[in-house]
């Protein structure tokens, strides 16, 4: 197995660090071309793998590891194709028992993406297949301290988590990262991976911009980024209960609003996107400098 070699290229600069701080406490509008515009784009494709791909096993070690696509044929997007299964995955923290490990190799992955600051990574290393390339992108800054623990009921906690989801497609070191890693997406061959902490945050949003970018309406989009309550419905208990017993009933329905995904909250980065580059298209184009070219070959990957 490999314990990976950070790839820090991005300089770190001051961000948001709500979305770090919330999965720690746990350790689609216009499009910018229309499928049939594309090269590689005709009536004739399937526009899946599925056929060829097996379902994504269910990792006990690694609970929110799952294909972006989703199951069965994967999502439909633009032009009625499918999203191809088997191409990028989405994950928790990396850390899987030997069985686990062995399953992760068995799916040919290239490369993995980190989202996570320093702090984190330090705190739980991935472990990886061998011969899989790492690399660490920050899309926040360092870990935050204690604002967590300034919250007083649980429309503040609501509040505060909607907050770093609007702060996450306007904020620079934001704009940064998932620039970076939905260019490397396009440029690495086979498959990937990309995670955070929790695996729904920081991961939640890239997910979204994908699925966006393949074309999959918006309320399938978000109904994707909810299964990481189902994925990780062990942990948020098991989280919820040991607060319960050590702070009581009143401070764990406010860490509830933290540990888990909500559908305002990734409604809030939507709303976001809209009300400062008012479509879809202008926030991959402007908001994130994505090339026509970039944008184009994610396509390909995703549905042809």
């Amino acid at each position: 197995m490999t314990k990976p070699v950070h790839d820090k290229r991005f300089p770190r600069t001051r961000a948001t660090t709500t979305l770090a701080l919330t999965a720690a406490l746990l350790l689609a509008g216009p499009v910018v071309a229309e499928a049939s515009s594309l090269p590689g784009f005709g009536s004739s494709g399937s526009g899946s793998a599925a056929v060829d791909t097996p379902e994504t096993p269910r990792l006990a070690s690694v609970n929110n590891f799952r294909d972006i696509a989703g199951t069965g044929a994967g999502y439909e997007g633009l032009g009625g194709l499918h999203v191809n299964r088997g191409v990028f995955y989405r994950s928790n923290t990396l850390a899987p028992t030997p069985a686990d490990l062995q399953t992760l190799g068995s799916l040919g992955l290239t490369a993995v993406y980190d989202l996570r600051t320093d702090q984190e990574i330090a705190a739980n290393p991935d472990v990886l297949p061998d011969g899989v390339r790492y690399q660490q992108i920050q899309v926040l800054s360092a870990d935050p301290s204690g604002d967590i623990a300034g919250l007083r009921s649980p429309e503040e906690a609501r509040a505060y988590v909607e907050a770093g989801y609007r702060d996450t497609v306007t904020d620079s070191t934001s704009r940064r990262g998932y620039a970076l890693l939905l260019t490397q997406l396009a440029n690495t061959s086979g498959p990937q991976v990309f995670h955070c902490t929790a695996g729904k945050d920081r991961t939640g949003w890239a997910t979204a911009l994908l699925l966006g970018i393949a074309g999959v309406p918006r309320q399938k989009i978000v109904d994707d980024y909810l299964l990481s309550n189902e994925y990780s419905a062990e942990t948020i208990r098991a989280t919820l209960d040991r607060i319960t017993a050590t702070k009581g009933p009143e401070a764990a329905e406010i860490y509830r609003q933290l540990i888990g995904v909500d559908a305002g909250y990734l409604e809030a980065s939507f709303d976001e996107l809209e009300r400062t580059y008012g479509s879809f298209d202008r926030y991959l184009t402007e908001g994130l400098g994505l090339t026509i070219g970039t944008v184009t070959e994610l396509r390909l990957k995703l549905l042809a």
